[in-house]
């Protein structure tokens, strides 16, 4: 096995020496505390994780005996399991605690972020980390977030291993999961089947008292089925014989966990006819086509979802580069009524993106005529692209490049 760089390293150094307290949020086994462990030899800081029972209790017992057991420089992992303490660490960061003194990781994104925002608001710096992206497992581990400029791209080509489509289908079908890249777990099958059981008995099973287990992880396949899709709530809930409220609960806590994400559609005042349900997506393809009973990546390559996980592994990996950059992604898609569709809309520097997802080594230059819909829109149209499976950086025209989606 051997220890991956991640992106974030350097921007947790750097934000480290100014904020007192730092809160670093990302769905489960992503490497959060692998990475600050690493970061952590040859210095005083000390970790305690809260999936102890016994430090659990204490945490929320005695808050403040707590810290005093546990003095900084600390890393306190699995916060999310003792909220209690942030109000007591508040008070040693407004008593002049030094910078870096607190290190929390958690992996219920939304509860934390309601929880710092609530008692640490404008005192710690909140970092997302996603799964290994592109750039950790093939590039240099430098990242920077996915722009659609010549000079950015170009820099982009320097930095990461160019793939075949075989190649990338194996990068989708192996996932981004730390555990089993690294080769510390080896077996792809009993890796997932193993985090399926996990999250289900600590994320879900927290949130969900007395869920049924079973009945839960037959409604994840259901969801992976449809990853990439338009969300259609009533078809995931027939599958397993659930209410649609139900389903609807148990999608929120997926989210909650970081397991899916959602893309609004984009619209404006101008653009009257969008519709207005969401896309679905995993942040980890791997699980998607464990899922999906894909065997092999030359098999999920001709499969029934071969365009939509392509599409999902697409979008994973731009928002993977805003997130190790410690940057916000602003991405939406376009569908409106009359069946015009856009895969992704960026909007970044007072422009909007257009992209489109093929899988094709040849895209034609039909492909971006959908991208002048967004004229009608109030928000100037900036350069577009077309992601794909080409191994060369290209072009249409001066406002529209064709990118190979290795390139992310």
């Amino acid at each position: 096995m051997s220890y991956i760089v991640r992106s974030l390293e350097k921007k947790i150094m750097e934000i480290s020496s100014e904020y007192s307290c730092l809160l670093l949020i990302g769905p489960r086994q992503v490497g959060k505390s692998t990475m600050l462990e690493h970061m952590m030899e040859g210095t005083p800081r000390r970790k305690v994780t809260l999936d102890d029972v016994d430090e659990r209790k204490l945490a929320k017992s005695d808050p403040a005996l707590f810290l005093e057991m546990h003095p900084s420089p600390v890393l306190i992992d699995e916060v999310q399991y003792a909220p209690e303490l942030f109000s007591y660490i508040k008070i040693k960061v407004d008593n002049g605690a030094a910078p870096g003194s607190y290190w929390l990781t958690g992996s219920q994104s939304f509860q934390l972020m309601d929880l710092a925002q609530e008692s640490l608001a404008g005192r710690t710096a909140i970092l997302h980390m996603p799964a290994l992206s592109q750039n950790e497992l093939y590039g240099s581990a430098e990242s920077s977030p996915f722009l659609l400029d010549l000079a950015a791209l170009n820099s982009r080509k320097e930095r990461l291993s160019p793939a075949n489509v075989i190649e990338i289908y194996d990068r989708i079908w192996r996932g981004s999961m730390p555990g089993h890249r690294s080769g510390k777990f080896k077996d792809r099958d009993v890796f997932y089947s193993s985090y399926i059981q996990s999250y289900i008995d600590r994320d879900v099973s927290d949130m969900i008292p007395g869920v049924d287990k079973l009945l839960y992880a037959d409604f994840i396949r259901a969801a992976a089925c449809r990853a990439g899709q338009m969300l259609n709530i009533h078809d995931i809930a027939s599958d397993i014989g659930v209410s649609d409220d139900t389903a609807k609960r148990w999608l929120q806590v997926m989210e909650k966990s970081g397991v899916i994400f959602y893309l609004r559609p984009y619209s404006n005042n101008l653009l009257k006819r969008t519709i207005k349900t969401p896309k679905m997506y995993f942040f980890d393809t791997g699980l998607v086509a464990y899922l999906t009973y894909y065997s092999s990546p030359e098999i999920l390559m001709n499969g029934a979802i071969n365009g939509a996980i392509l599409e999902n592994y697409t979008v994973a990996e731009i928002i993977k580069t805003y997130h190790n950059s410690a940057k916000e992604c602003i991405l939406h898609y376009y569908r409106d009524k009359d069946s015009n569709e856009i895969d992704l809309v960026m909007e970044s520097d007072g422009k909007l993106h257009p992209i489109e997802i093929k899988k094709t080594v040849n895209p034609g230059s039909r492909l971006a005529g959908v991208f002048k819909i967004l004229d009608k829109a109030s928000v100037p149209r900036g350069a577009g692209a077309i992601l794909c499976l080409r191994e060369e950086l290209s072009a249409v025209d001066r406002k529209t490049f064709i990118v190979p989606i290795w390139m992310i």
